[in-house]
């Protein structure tokens, strides 16, 4: 019987290869679905300049309109907390307030959520939580992006 293999690279420590492609696919479509755009402080100004390693940690930029401010959320700190059963549940179930396109998250694959689940558990807990909402008539701190109130 040959003695058993000590070689690091043999032993667990790259990811399996469907965890890795799931990671690259988490890592595309987080990408192009615009998941950095709010969730990632200055993307939407200097997209090519903001490190991975900055990604979804939320923002402090607040989206104000009738039904108060909302902030997005550091993904990096929600997403790790959750099996990939209570993501798919979260994202099929979505109805969070504007500007969160609610929409978008249940029409992707079961495959494309697990996808992103496995990207941003990847990059692994950081940051601190966004902050809170403010609801109406509160006065938000801080930089706000205002939607107007709809026509009656």
């Amino acid at each position: 019987m040959p003695p058993p293999c000590c070689c690091p690279c043999l032993l667990g420590r790259a990811p399996p290869p469907e965890n890795a492609e799931r990671v690259e696919r988490g890592r595309y479509l987080v990408q192009i679905a615009g998941c950095n755009d709010c969730h990632t402080e200055n993307y939407l100004q200097a997209p090519d300049q903001v490190p991975e390693s900055a990604w979804l940690l939320g923002a402090g930029l607040g989206w104000s309109g009738p039904w108060g401010t909302t902030y997005a959320s550091n993904l990096r700190l929600l997403l790790p907390q959750l099996s990939e059963a209570q993501w798919l549940q979260l994202a099929r179930n979505a109805n969070y307030r504007p500007p969160m396109p609610n929409h978008a998250l249940r029409l992707m694959s079961d495959q494309d959520l697990l996808s992103i689940h496995r990207f941003v558990s990847h990059l692994g807990p950081a940051g601190t939580p966004a902050p809170a909402f403010v609801p109406p008539p509160g006065k938000p701190a801080g930089p706000l992006v205002v939607f107007p109130s709809p026509a009656p």
